[in-house]
């Protein structure tokens, strides 16, 4: 145990704070910092490590694995750029030692940060007891609020258990070999992360996905580029396919499909999404009302008992590490009376750390559709191929916009090599509410991918440059 954290001895009474948050993981520790700045008293609680999924067994971990998954992509394919080296092969113990060093000093510098706000910090397995209280290891933390920031969990399937060659993302990342071949179970934004990193380390990939497309929550036009960028890759995917069971035995795992198919492999990974942290935690002994395992909340994140709060993972809607990090100062925020305005899902910037990138925010063309009508809603895909950055990367792609005819832009869609790192604008794009014309007048660097992000603005204000009318 860090010596220093606040800890109470156990037994003994304990003031009330003002705020009292239950989950150290992205929503909680963003939340407890907030609420510290605003000269609140913390009291933030955590059974595992600070940072939680995201910096432990998520966003930063496969991250940095994708990281090395590029620069083994950059070896093997360097003679295209006059580079004479070669992929001698993986080395998984040294890449994961890599990825520990990354996630071992974002995790101390987090420890410092709490340390040095005015944060009680306890360590151990929390339960909430009251509408007000959240007591660990027989010690009652009691609140004027209380903030419920527990996470989520990787799901299976009915009757597909997880153990051996059968893994989830928690099980993948400490893999200390490349499998030679591998299944991946669910096209979303994990499986096809990972199917992206076992490919660039040279196994045989195939990923199965029950809906009609890969990243079946992108636009369709993006899915569509981004499943014949697979095929290039040769990742198979087949799609529109039910999972029907899997066995395992010393020479592989067994899976068979609806359609009569069998596909053998060393693993199978199960990445059919993440469920709730919610259960057996006291939450709806204390009355909060829950649907499924999720805790629901109004618009400004309040459960319907006064004072109790439900940030990120554990309520309706994205999974994102962003999302409960703003989550948590909002919250903050609100208790602190600076009525902060409400976060809309549809408006959070998405990333798919993939070769190639997917990059996303606002509106599909679909919803815009559904929401405006056919007739309101106008759109433009400009292709990277007319982007002086995205030929010297020597990758295809395009940004797709999404507008409210004669309004402002309501979506942007991106997909290509590092393209992701253009979200930053995206999002203020479609947050402010910004028209065509209004980002056409703003200068884009040159030679940059984002200046992509201005001439596909350009072309939807009616003066296309590098592009054809």
């Amino acid at each position: 145990m860090e010596e220093w954290l606040h800890i109470n001895v156990k037994g003994a009474a304990v003031p009330e704070a003002d705020v009292v948050i239950l989950g150290g993981g992205s929503g909680g520790y963003a939340c407890a910092l907030r609420a510290s700045q605003l000269g609140l008293s913390v009291v933030l609680i955590e059974k595992g490590k600070l940072g939680g999924t995201c910096l432990h067994r998520g966003c930063i971990p496969t991250k940095a694995l994708l990281h090395a998954a590029e620069v083994a992509d950059s070896a093997r394919e360097s003679e295209n750029f006059g580079v004479k080296a070669t992929l001698e092969g993986i080395d998984m113990p040294k890449v994961n030692s890599y990825r520990d060093g990354v996630v071992s000093r974002l995790y101390k510098g987090l420890q410092g940060l709490v340390k040095s706000r005015d944060v009680t910090y306890v360590e151990g397995e929390g339960r909430l007891t009251s509408p007000n209280t959240v007591t660990v290891d027989g010690t009652d933390y009691t609140g004027k609020h209380v903030v419920l920031a527990t996470g989520s969990y990787a799901r299976t399937l009915p009757g597909l258990e997880i153990g051996g060659r059968i893994m989830t993302s928690d099980q993948a990342l400490t893999l200390d070999y490349v499998p030679e071949k591998v299944i991946v179970l669910g096209g979303g934004v994990i499986g096809v992360e990972f199917a992206s990193v076992w490919k660039s380390f040279g196994s045989d990939v195939t990923i199965i996905e029950a809906l009609p497309r890969l990243v079946a929550a992108e636009d369709e036009a993006i899915s569509k580029a981004f499943e014949r960028a697979y095929r290039k890759r040769k990742i198979n995917a087949k799609t529109g396919v039910q999972f029907q069971s899997a066995t395992q035995d010393d020479n592989g795992v067994h899976v068979a499909l609806d359609n009569g198919e069998t596909l053998d492999a060393d693993l199978l990974l199960v990445a059919v999404g993440r469920g709730p942290q919610a259960s057996g935690l006291g939450y709806e002994e204390a009355g909060i009302a829950m649907d499924r395992g999720w805790v629901l909340v109004d618009e400004r994140q309040r459960t319907n008992v006064p004072g109790v709060f439900a940030v990120g993972d554990i309520t309706p809607g994205l999974q994102l590490a962003h999302r409960g990090f703003q989550h948590g100062i909002f919250v903050a925020e609100e208790i602190g009376g600076l009525h902060p305005r409400p976060i809309a899902d549809i408006n959070i910037p998405r990333v798919t750390y993939s070769e190639p990138e997917i990059g996303s925010v606002g509106l599909t063309e679909a919803q815009a559709k559904e929401q405006f009508g056919d007739d309101a809603v106008s759109v433009y895909e400009y292709n990277l191929g007319g982007n002086g950055k995205s030929q010297i990367l020597a990758t295809t792609g395009f940004i797709k916009l999404v507008q409210r005819t004669d309004g402002p832009v309501v979506g942007v869609h991106m997909i290509g090599a590092r393209i992701g790192e253009q979200i930053g604008e995206a999002q203020l794009i479609v947050n402010w509410e910004a028209y065509p014309e209004d980002v056409a007048t703003l200068v884009h660097a040159h030679p940059t991918q984002n200046e992509a992000m201005g001439e596909a603005h350009l072309a939807l204000a009616g003066k296309p440059l590098h592009a054809h009318a």
